[in-house]
């Protein structure tokens, strides 16, 4: 419209696509596909939702930190986890 700020944003709308939980190192639940269907939302649980756990929590850490140095964390991750004992002994 003639005279409207050429700044001016349209109201934030908030869409829940679902929620993932990660519940320690090997299992994950979550429900997926929030408001995609009007009354349908899909629980997963185990290794896919781990899937989606993993690759959401990367996307967001490249938003933040960048490509390169997200590969470089996921990597020293990866090798710190297996260099590790599975269990403490003390």
């Amino acid at each position: 419209p003639a005279g409207a700020d050429p700044g001016a944003r349209p109201p934030y709308l908030f869409h829940d696509h679902g929620s993932l939980v990660s519940l320690g190192s090997s299992d994950t639940v979550g429900s997926l596909m929030g408001n995609l269907f009007k009354s349908t939302t899909w629980f997963v649980e185990g290794l896919f939702a781990r899937m989606v756990y993993v690759s959401l929590h990367l996307m967001h850490h490249r938003a933040v930190m960048g490509a390169l140095r997200t590969a470089v964390l996921a990597m020293a991750r990866f090798l710190v986890k297996r260099a590790r004992p599975l269990v403490k002994l003390h």
